[in-house]
């Protein structure tokens, strides 16, 4: 096993384990007022997207399943981050989730930058008939939105990763295959 693999196998758990926690805090700057709309329109469509019903990696696909969550929040914060640099001296949660892109970005190579486009593309998305503008704009979607990913935060149980490398094979087949050109 390489150094790299190793450090994946290492984080991912991790990430796993911190993801409704990480939800949590981000949902959190959609109702400040100190964060730029650019930010939090990035922060709104990566929490939509916990609820996609069809999203890159189905959340039953045992070790795998929310990974592909896990990476929009951090995709999502870096790109919050390239709109609005002040939000991360506002948002803790921004810079910290954001410096993880480094090893996603090394994982993917060359499909990295489909996934970054990929979620810049989820503010013009829906999830259960909510898009992010709604979200942003009418405070009582916000606030029913913000209810649901607390409710999922409660619910959600990390699944195991296993340090076997093969999980790094199916992960980045996974989102190579799903992930549009």
């Amino acid at each position: 096993m390489t150094e790299f693999q190793t450090r994946c196998l290492d984080t991912f758990p991790d990430w796993l384990r911190t993801l409704a926690s990480d939800a949590l805090e981000l949902g959190e700057l959609l109702s400040s007022a100190e964060v730029a709309e650019p930010a939090r329109r990035h922060v709104a469509g990566s929490l939509n997207y916990l609820f996609k019903s069809l999203d890159l990696i189905p959340d039953g696909i045992e070790d795998l399943g929310f990974l592909d969550d896990a990476f929009v929040l951090r995709v999502a914060a870096s790109l919050s981050l390239e709109a609005s640099p002040e939000a991360g001296q506002r948002a803790a949660v921004l810079s910290r989730l954001s410096g993880d892109t480094k090893l996603i970005a090394e994982l993917l190579g060359k499909d990295y930058p489909r996934l970054v486009n990929y979620v810049k593309s989820l503010g013009r998305s829906a999830a259960r008939g909510r898009t992010v503008d709604e979200i942003l704009s009418d405070e009582t979607i916000r606030s029913s939105f913000l209810h649901e990913v607390h409710g999922w935060s409660l619910s959600y149980a990390a699944p195991s990763f296993g340090r076997d490398e093969k999980n790094l094979i199916k992960l980045t087949a996974f989102l190579s295959a799903k992930l549009p050109s």
